[in-house]
């Protein structure tokens, strides 16, 4: 595969992703956000099962793509550490905060999003 079209293909939607994020992540609060009990933390963990699925797509096509276990675990910590990094940011932003339970939330979605895309290998 062509080197632009293997990052076109598998790099652009990870950094586009996060870029997403990061801007995203940059306003205050939605003060329109939903009512509804814990739905921030289900909109975090949705928003990392698809960043740790990407990071399982584009690693597959690394050199290490024989070894499962070692993709699980570095799409995991990729994603579990974008997700530490857009909570430290978002300690800086007005009107927002850093919280252990969005921690958590990234967290888990990124270990789902992982594995569910793993399933597919």
């Amino acid at each position: 595969m062509k080197q632009f079209q293997y990052i076109v293909t598998y790099w652009l939607p990870i950094i586009i992703y996060c870029l997403l994020i990061f801007i995203q992540s940059s306003f205050p609060y939605p003060a329109t956000f939903p009512k509804l009990p814990y739905i921030d933390k289900l909109v975090h963990f949705v928003e990392y099962a698809v960043l740790g699925a990407l990071f399982l797509r584009t690693f597959r096509t690394l050199r290490v793509k024989n070894k499962k276990r070692l993709l699980i675990v570095l799409s995991s910590a990729a994603s579990i550490i974008y997700g530490l990094s857009d909570e430290f940011h978002q300690y800086y932003i007005p009107y927002r905060n850093a919280s252990f339970m969005d921690i958590a939330a990234d967290t888990a979605g990124s270990i789902f999003g992982v594995f569910v895309a793993a399933r597919r290998l």
